[in-house]
């Protein structure tokens, strides 16, 4: 508890001096602050120099910790994460752009040592691009180089954020636009994070993709059809052999928004291929409706959702039934506490948010889960497996989360965010672990310079 307090003052320091620095820039006499907007302090910087180099950055600090790890007794951890990212640019051309990030990510105070990923990976190139035309603002765009791949609601391909060392991809990416139409296509490789290493993508271990939009086929309505294919070798087949996995992934995403204030988001994908000698056959599926309610006080959004991805149902008759969630930004998809992925899962959320102000956002949710197959597992937001019984005689229901969130903007670039999760254990995780129920507290500083 010591190093628990140590942490949160340290945490709550950096806040405070953050927040020092930003009263002492909104009382500077500036055109911007007179005009109401807000200036990087990398403006400073930026102003002496050409027009085609930029500097920005951004900064996180993140107290978070958990009780009942792995839902054991006595399981617990309190540590401080710290991320600073260096960003530059060069566009000596308008469709011409070299894109440079550095990030360094540290964790202090944590129980296990020595420290690596997905909390530490001190000081490496993240990303490292050319572009040539704009792949998000213009018709045409190709961008090649180590970067960041956000297709969708990200349920399937993303950066993953949350982690402190997140993602990137060695990748060849090419965008166009068109009347409506907008279709990227692109080849892969993620980024392996290795701590005090160079960070390299692996051989082999590949995916490539189309990932398309149409914005005009309903009013208020955007469809995304996709292929994605994963390849990627030395994997476990059922009989424990290993060979070559081949894994095509279609699906589609439609999102919009309907009469009186309801709107709406579905995504489905459909999963075949091998793992040598074991067939694929897999799929998985996302639907959520919610309603802006304009006359309340605050004018809340509430919403329903429901998330299934199947299981494997028998585990050595050479065929996989388990959803592969491939490259996600997973975090609080399926509950804050991230104990749940998008992997042999039935899923139930309800929840709200609202604004009591222009500045605060506040949310909660709660969260109910049943394995898609008794005798496959529980995955967590990555995807790992964490607790299973083989036979499926602990039951199918994994339990109840909830959850709460609140967001302070202090300005554009300053961000104080909280928030703590509590999963109830159902009667598969009495029985398939020692059934202690998880806590998920965090404290968050946001700063982008």
């Amino acid at each position: 508890m010591n190093r628990f307090l140590l942490t949160f003052l340290h945490a709550i320091l950096i806040t405070g001096l953050t927040m020092d620095l930003a009263a002492q820039r909104n009382n500077a006499e500036t055109p911007e602050s007179k005009a109401g907007g807000s200036k990087l302090l990398s403006d400073a910087l930026n102003k002496n120099l050409p027009r085609w180099l930029r500097f920005t950055g951004e900064y996180r600090s993140r107290l978070e910790g958990f009780t009942g790890g792995g839902f054991h007794t006595d399981n617990e951890d309190f540590y401080l994460l710290h991320r600073l990212r260096l960003n530059m640019s060069i566009q000596p051309i308008g469709w011409l752009k070299f894109y440079f990030q550095g990030q360094d990510a540290r964790v202090f105070s944590k129980n296990s040592a020595p420290y690596g990923p997905p909390f530490q990976d001190i000081m490496d190139l993240r990303m490292a691009y050319v572009e040539l035309g704009d792949v998000e603002k213009r018709a045409t765009g190709f961008r090649v180089g180590r970067q960041e791949l956000l297709f969708g609601e990200r349920r399937l391909v993303g950066h993953g954020g949350w982690l402190n060392t997140a993602r990137s991809f060695d990748a060849v990416r090419a965008t166009v636009h068109h009347n409506g139409y907008r279709v990227d296509a692109f080849a892969t490789s993620v980024v392996n994070i290795r701590d005090g290493k160079f960070n390299e993508s692996a051989a082999g271990d590949n995916l490539h993709g189309l990932y398309g939009a149409i914005d005009h086929l309903v009013p208020k309505a955007v469809l995304e059809p996709y292929v994605l294919w994963r390849l990627a070798p030395r994997l476990k087949t059922e009989l424990g052999t290993m060979a070559n996995l081949d894994l095509k992934t279609f699906g589609f995403r439609y999102v919009g928004k309907l009469p009186a204030n309801f709107d709406y988001n579905t995504e489905v994908a459909r999963q075949i291929g091998s793992v040598g000698t074991d067939d694929i056959g897999a799929w998985a599926g996302h639907w959520l409706i919610g309603c802006t309610v304009t006359r309340a006080p605050y004018q809340p959004r509430l919403i329903i959702e429901y998330n299934y991805a199947s299981g494997d149902r028998a585990p050595l008759d050479g065929k996989r039934g388990t959803f592969d969630q491939l490259y996600p930004t997973a975090h609080d998809k399926y509950g804050l506490a991230d104990q749940v992925g998008w992997r042999n899962i039935h899923h139930v959320r309800s929840g709200f948010e609202f604004r009591p102000n222009p500045k605060w956002l506040m949310m909660g949710n709660y969260h109910s889960w049943w394995l898609a197959s008794a005798r496959d597992g529980l995955y967590n937001a990555g995807g790992v497996l964490i607790a299973q019984v083989a036979d499926g005689s602990a039951g199918r229901h994994v339990g109840q989360e909830l959850d709460f969130q609140a967001v302070y903007s202090l300005q554009k670039q300053i961000q104080v965010s909280g928030g703590y999760a509590y999963l109830f254990p159902g009667n598969f995780l009495q029985k398939a672990t020692p059934g202690k129920p998880y806590h998920f507290p965090y404290l968050m500083l946001n700063y982008v310079f």
